[in-house]
């Protein structure tokens, strides 16, 4: 059983689909789509901090600009 994300995502490329039965491969499909989906919303989550901090500095530049905001 993988303990990490990291040793999921390894299990999950080092299958072989042609030895898989084409249920099998249907659930390989769908967790390589969870995985990529998991990619997705962690580059957005990333990309979110990012703008949560550049308004973060902003908020305090006018704080200590123009004294305590209006």
């Amino acid at each position: 059983m993988a303990d990490t994300v990291a040793d999921t995502v390894e299990l999950l490329y080092s299958i072989d689909p042609q030895n898989l039965t084409v249920d099998q491969q249907i659930a390989l499909a769908q967790g390589y789509a969870a995985l990529a989906q998991a990619e997705r919303l962690e580059l957005i989550q990333q990309r979110l901090y990012n703008i949560h901090q550049v308004i973060s500095r902003w908020v305090m530049h006018a704080t200590t600009a123009d004294g305590p905001p209006r």
